[in-house]
């Protein structure tokens, strides 16, 4: 039997999101670059949602990172990882080398090499920010403190779209900085793919908003589920070399 396998990311500092699907008619990958600048959105629901939707700190231009990818289909009867280092600069735009792999050598190159070209690709057309948190994506409904001390702020889709999801975000209470994000894609990206739940981590090196780590999770029509992963270690950022990466939260729904 021919697998399919659907996978829901954040990919590159951007930040980009891709949905690949794997079928048996090849790879189809849906890729938009999903810009984390915010704009404001009328009168704000708390100071944390507010100074998150205006703010105007240092973007994301240029980076070095490792990569560390993993995939797994058919309950973990087919898998593979990868590990890549990833840049992004005005001179080059974003590119990347492969440094190992392992695992299954259909799930290596139709999906986690898939990736990394879907993001180049993305990269090289500068595509809009169809995905990005603001006001013209979502809007923000209500907030609550969690027991981690984080503002959790319910964030719902303007439109129906495969970059867009049903869920919430997770920002600290003072500065309003994006710590998390989560929630169900809105539209599915195949008839194959019933349901994909993602999580994303942010954090801040040396002032720069950047992702930290994706995990989703899809169940696949005939395959079961798929799960995905993805985790970035910075080596420089803005031309400037990291020493230190921050702690992703464990913070949960």
């Amino acid at each position: 039997m021919k697998i399919r396998v659907s996978s829901a990311l954040c990919l590159a500092g951007g930040a980009l999101t891709a949905v690949i699907v794997l079928n048996d008619r090849g790879l189809i990958v849906h890729a938009q670059e999903a810009r984390l600048t915010t704009s404001p959105v009328g009168a704000a629901r708390s100071t944390s949602l507010e100074r998150f939707l205006t703010d105007t700190g240092t973007p994301l231009v240029s980076y070095s990172a490792i990569r560390r990818m993993s995939v797994a289909a058919r309950g973990g009867k087919m898998a593979a990882t990868l590990t890549a280092r990833a840049t992004l600069d005005d001179a080059t735009g974003f590119d990347f080398v492969v440094l190992e792999e392992s695992g299954s050598s259909l799930l290596r190159s139709r999906v986690l090499h898939g990736v990394l070209e879907a993001e180049r690709e993305a990269k090289r057309r500068e595509k809009g920010a169809h995905g990005a948190v603001t006001a013209a994506n979502y809007t923000f409904d209500g907030g609550e403190m969690t027991p981690e001390g984080l503002f959790r702020v319910a964030i719902h889709p303007k439109r129906k779209d495969s970059l867009l999801m049903e869920g919430s975000i997770l920002l600290t209470p003072d500065a309003g900085d994006l710590v998390q994000m989560e929630g169900l894609l809105v539209k599915r990206p195949s008839f194959w793919t019933r349901k994909v739940q993602i999580i994303r981590n942010y954090g801040r090196i040396a002032g720069v908003r950047v992702p930290l780590s994706t995990d989703s999770t899809s169940d696949i029509l005939f395959a079961g589920q798929s799960t995905f992963t993805m985790s970035y270690e910075y080596e420089v950022i803005n031309d400037v070399a990291v020493h230190t990466q921050p702690v992703i939260s464990q913070a949960r729904r």
